[in-house]
């Protein structure tokens, strides 16, 4: 999805959205490509906090303004991406509790970027297209998005 073609009422909130899947994407191939352990730990650290970020601003901001303005026609993908959210949490807090002596610390790590990449694709070719199209207003959801981004890094860092 490119941004350009977002229309404005859009652009901010779902260029947020954009952005962390851009950076997921970074950080699960960086994870690929070190080599030690330390290095791995904590970039896996890493990419699960700003997963954990994104999907609680999906699910508290996002998501319902879609079900609300969008109706039945987003009931399915939304369902769908909350059970998907529901699978990557119990992955991500599989992978915070295991060591690098967990014989399946990459594994769940792999699997991890498996489940976040299909639901990357989900909600780029299906979601956000016929959000645009619906022209359902985001704005002011933007603004809410940034804060409540803010809000969780900040906790986050503590």
């Amino acid at each position: 999805m490119n941004k350009s073609t977002i229309p404005v009422e859009q652009r901010a909130a779902l260029s947020l959205l954009l952005d962390d899947h851009r950076h997921a994407k970074r950080l699960f191939k960086q994870f690929e490509s070190v080599r030690g352990m330390q290095e791995k730990k904590q970039i896996a650290m890493e990419v699960c906090q700003a997963l954990e970020v994104h999907t609680q601003i999906e699910e508290e901001l996002f998501y319902p303004k879609i079900r609300a303005d969008g109706g039945e026609k987003f009931a399915d993908l939304l369902d769908e991406a909350k059970v998907e959210h529901a699978s990557a949490k119990d992955l991500i807090a599989q992978i915070q509790r295991a060591g690098t002596a967990d014989e399946l610390f990459e594994a769940k790590v792999k699997v991890l970027s498996e489940y976040i990449a299909h639901h990357v694709s989900e909600e780029e070719e299906e979601l956000f297209p016929k959000v645009i199209a619906k022209k359902i207003d985001l704005k002011e959801l933007a603004e809410e998005m940034a804060a409540r981004r803010e809000e969780l890094m900040e906790t986050a860092l503590a």
